[in-house]
């Protein structure tokens, strides 16, 4: 499985990017991957109306946007991008405007990038090294932080939680399943652990659509507040996450959820 260092090369790594507004934003990191041979001009395009589509539900923390579609043919290989911009943009989210910084990923399939996605929110979750990042003059200085703490991220991530008999499951939800809720589902994995409750609820990230139908199986729904506008009635409770990367508000939606 790639690391976060292999999925994301210092050519892929840019800072101080000029754009003005979400779109040029969002170009700026698939012009990277299209760089670097992960992608094509039409996966950058691809990232652009999934937000015109679903809204600005990849603004998954204060500050921080995760572009991505779903994986296509316009998608050569699992690779990630960095753009750090030199001024914040709005993206129209209504508790984490203005973004800062736009990771990008192609995806062909979750499987391969899921430990890097783990690693990747573990670091964004720690305030030293999102401070860090934000600081850092060059790629090169990124990358290094990257690949210092990311690897051990990767291995702190595990193996994937299986789905025994008599489990709970929450589903974690984003348009595409492949990003956001993969960053939600690793915040909500380290909740759980620190509660306990890790052997007795299992975590799966899907999209919105598979979300439907597997709604039945599961005890509740993480998501955000555009995805959950689109879900409609499921059966089961629907709770709104502003931070994917905030174990502290994952806490909080998990004890309303239980009741705890």
């Amino acid at each position: 499985m790639a690391t976060l260092s292999e999925l994301l090369p210092v050519e892929a790594i840019r800072l101080d990017a000029e754009a003005d507004d979400w779109t040029e934003a969002v170009r700026a990191a698939g012009d990277l991957m299209a760089a670097t041979g992960t992608s094509t001009g039409d996966y950058t395009a691809e990232m652009i109306a999934n937000v015109e589509e679903n809204g600005p539900y990849i603004v998954i923390a204060p500050g921080l946007a995760f572009a991505h579609a779903r994986p296509s043919p316009a998608v050569h290989r699992t690779g990630m991008s960095w753009v750090r911009l030199a001024r914040p943009v709005a993206f129209g989210h209504e508790a984490n405007d203005p973004v800062e910084l736009v990771v990008g990923l192609a995806a062909r399939e979750s499987a391969e990038h899921q430990a890097a996605m783990a690693a990747l929110a573990r670091l964004l979750a720690d305030p030293a090294t999102a401070d860090a990042l934000r600081a850092a003059p060059t790629p090169d200085a990124v990358h290094a932080i990257l690949s210092g703490e990311g690897e051990r991220g990767a291995s702190a991530a595990g193996p994937a939680r299986g789905g025994g008999h008599g489990m709970h499951k929450i589903l974690t939800v984003c348009g595409n399943g492949v990003g956001t809720s993969l960053f939600l589902k690793n915040t909500l994995e380290q909740v759980l652990d620190r509660w306990g409750w890790g052997p007795f609820v299992t975590v799966e990230a899907t999209d919105t659509i598979s979300a439907k139908g597997k709604a039945g199986e599961a005890a509740a729904i993480l998501t955000s507040r555009e995805i959950a506008r689109t879900l409609g009635e499921l059966g089961v409770p629907v709770r709104v996450v502003e931070d994917f990367t905030s174990a502290a508000e994952v806490d909080r939606v998990l004890r309303t959820t239980y009741d705890v």
